[in-house]
């Protein structure tokens, strides 16, 4: 069934709750992770809480870890061929200790 016109006026009075206890006052980051985040103690989060995941690089490898900044002054071509290159040598290092 459609709103009435009165029942939109009555549910326009209501308001939301906002939060307003101000900033959290949270320390900005001095250092970063090796995985690039910012390190940062938030007091009311629970790194063991089910929902939490405190280890998320677990079981991965270094490359899988490699932080890969885009590097503006190169083109997408350059910045490819760069990527590609890298690569090729990585395949040559692990072929040569194998």
């Amino acid at each position: 069934m459609a709103d009435t016109t009165s029942d939109i006026a009555a549910n326009a009075s209501i308001v939301a709750d906002l939060d307003t206890s101000g900033a959290a006052k949270i320390a900005p980051a001095t250092t970063f992770s090796t995985s690039g985040a910012p390190v940062q103690i938030v007091p009311d989060v629970d790194p063991d809480h089910p929902a939490v995941d405190n280890d998320p690089r677990k079981n991965t490898t270094v490359q899988q870890n490699r932080i890969d900044f885009n590097d503006p002054t190169l083109t997408g071509r350059d910045a490819a061929a760069k990527m590609l290159a890298d690569q090729k040598t990585i395949a040559t290092s692990a072929e040569t200790k194998a």
